[in-house]
């Protein structure tokens, strides 16, 4: 069953933009829309596995809906604001938000940080062990597996390929997968991830894994 994010934005623009990111990654999404006086009761409504809330909302604050949630509920939210100033940061994260992204934001890394959320919320024993096309993927032990053979993987590999092997059939941005080694895709050299992203194709490659299981889409990403 697909995780479910829901979003509290009043721009139309910015809230249909990210509702289709969201829902290209696999993810069900529900948005706000109507009067923001009862914003909390329906997202809690919507039994989320994550809320994207703005902080500046038409006749709403969203350190207010912000509070309302975290009282009745521990699902994590991420606080999206066009203020850069430290004090709403501060507040945001001492009235329950788990993380904080101001705007202008690339559509990939606020992604990064939603599945980020959405790791963390799940606890050290969630998805410890992946499977796809026959390649098993066993986190807990840095393992990747295929036809009795088994291999470690460095960090950088095993963050690549849970990257790809959480959304299976779908082409991850390298934007998006910089994000999660690096947690940022600036200041860091383009060739570097193209240098991670083969040293995992020739593990792979040891165990025998055929050369199409990850596919590179040319001035995109990569899928699995």
């Amino acid at each position: 069953m697909a995780q479910r994010i829901y979003i509290i934005e009043d721009d139309v623009a910015l809230r249909t933009e990210l509702a289709h990111v969201l829902e290209l990654s696999g993810f069900a999404v529900g948005a706000y829309e109507g009067s923001w006086a009862d914003t909390a009761a329906r997202a809690l409504a919507a039994e989320p596995d994550c809320i994207v809330l703005d902080l500046k909302l038409p006749g709403a604050d969203g350190h207010s809906i912000c509070r309302d949630i975290r009282a009745k509920s521990s699902v994590p939210i991420l606080m999206l604001t066009s203020s850069e100033s430290e004090f709403d940061e501060v507040m945001a994260m001492n009235l329950g938000a788990d993380d904080y992204v101001t705007k202008p934001y690339r559509p990939a890394v606020l992604l990064a940080h939603i599945q980020a959320l959405l790791r963390r919320s799940a606890g050290p024993a969630a998805d410890m062990t992946m499977r796809h096309k026959g390649v098993t993927l066993n986190i807990g032990a840095g393992a990747v597996s295929f036809n009795d053979r088994t291999a470690e993987l460095t960090r950088n590999e095993l963050r690549i390929l849970q990257t790809l092997m959480r959304n299976p059939g779908v082409v991850v941005p390298r934007s998006e997968i910089m994000c999660a080694l690096w947690e940022s895709d600036a200041f860091i050299d383009d060739n570097t991830l193209t240098v991670n992203v083969n040293r995992l194709r020739k593990t792979l490659a040891s165990l025998g894994v055929p050369d199409d299981f990850l596919v590179t889409r040319r001035g995109v990403g990569y899928a699995v």
